[in-house]
């Protein structure tokens, strides 16, 4: 069983990070900060460290993860150059450190040897790969068309752009991309392009060599890398500068790739799949994103359509959430409404399925024995 070690200053934070963690199959430890537990971290037996002060951590070859209550530039480049594996900003996105857990733990518990030969099992494996998997929830014409493209496209080894606003669901797209794909036992690495700073970007995509700049205190392997004979889902793609697009260009046309201070090429096997919630040909007139990259990327198009193009799936979304918010919470599933389901679906939700989301989850919490209409009316 993978082991994570959580180290957060706040007892409720830390807490309900443990349960939920242990809830998806995790074996936890837990901390208020890293010298109570620098013990246990020098005996190596942790998988993946995940916490909220990178600057207390001491150097360690186990993989970390930083959750930091500060968005600025400042506190993202303390945690990169340290070697932080991703940096995530409170409050904590599940969905997201669920995502960033699975990527760093495979890559630092499968080896280059044994990815190729899963390859030739992928058929046998990808039934238990797609149940890991949210489904896609609707029956609209827009959402059905989505699952069709998936199911068309996936078998091949075509590069997807998924577009669509935030909270859409374009990585649940990409997820099931990969699943329904001949690459399925193979890893799936996600990096976020607006999240990393873009002097980090390059090094986070490609890796380094040792020395190769200040903080470079070890090699490192990249997302191409950690993505070799599997998929690598590059988010928020319109966000990346032009020199590390010229770099991602070269590495789809040649598949190769050079860690920064190294001169020396490395075969890659990737399938790249982006998503941007930015008109990519608006950026391209503008100058902001190569033509020629984007005619490499958009092989195949998919457009997630906004929660308010597909009103009549909202009660299926809603009938979802509450099943799958209450299991996670460890409670007997709440009833709704029927007139609380149609004032949802009345609603515009601009943060689209996000949005819904986090609503069902506050209403699980805040209603009593049922989710009523003057629930919806207070709440949200």
């Amino acid at each position: 069983m993978t082991k994570l070690l959580i180290i957060e200053h706040s007892k409720s934070v830390r807490n309900n990070l443990c349960e939920r963690l242990e809830f998806e199959g995790y074996a936890t430890q837990s901390a208020e900060c890293a010298e109570q537990v620098a013990a246990t971290i020098e005996q190596d037996d942790i998988d993946l460290i995940i916490t909220d002060d990178a600057a207390t951590l001491p150097q360690t070859e186990t993989p970390f993860i930083v959750i930091s209550a500060t968005s600025t530039l400042e506190s993202a480049l303390v945690a990169m150059r340290r070697g932080a594996v991703d940096f995530l900003v409170k409050p904590i996105d599940m969905n997201r450190l669920l995502a960033a857990i699975r990527s760093s733990v495979g890559d630092s518990s499968v080896s280059e040897t044994a990815v190729r030969p899963a390859r030739k099992s992928a058929g046998r494996k990808k039934g238990h790969t797609e149940s890991c998997i949210e489904p896609i929830i609707g029956e609209s014409e827009e959402i059905v068309h989505v699952r069709h493209l998936i199911d068309k496209v996936a078998p091949s080894q075509a590069r997807v752009l998924i577009t669509g606003e935030n909270g859409t669901g374009k990585e649940l797209v990409a997820r099931w991309m990969h699943a329904k794909s001949a690459r399925a036992a193979a890893p799936f690495v996600e990096v976020n392009c607006a999240a990393i700073p873009s002097e980090l970007i390059e090094s986070e995509l490609f890796g380094h060599e040792r020395g190769a700049f200040t903080s470079a205190v070890k090699q490192r392997k990249g997302k191409f890398e950690q993505a070799d004979g599997g998929t690598l889902f590059m988010d928020e793609i319109g966000d990346m500068s032009l020199s590390a697009q010229a770099k991602v260009l070269r590495a789809l046309q040649e598949r190769k790739i050079s860690r920064v201070g190294s001169d020396r090429d490395i075969d890659v096997d990737v399938r790249v799949i982006a998503a941007t919630n930015k008109n990519l040909r608006d950026e391209i007139a503008k100058g902001n994103f190569r033509e020629d990259l984007y005619h490499r990327l958009s092989v195949i198009v998919i457009c997630v359509p906004p929660l308010r193009s597909r009103h009549g799936d909202i009660p299926m979304l809603v009938d979802y959430f509450i099943g799958n918010i209450c299991a996670e919470y460890g409670m007997a599933r709440k009833a709704i409404e029927a007139q609380a389901v149609e004032a949802l679906s009345r609603m515009k939700w601009s943060g689209n399925i996000r949005e819904l989301r986090n609503v069902i989850e506050r209403l699980i919490i805040l209603s009593g024995e049922r989710i009523s209409m003057d629930d919806v009316e207070l709440y949200c």
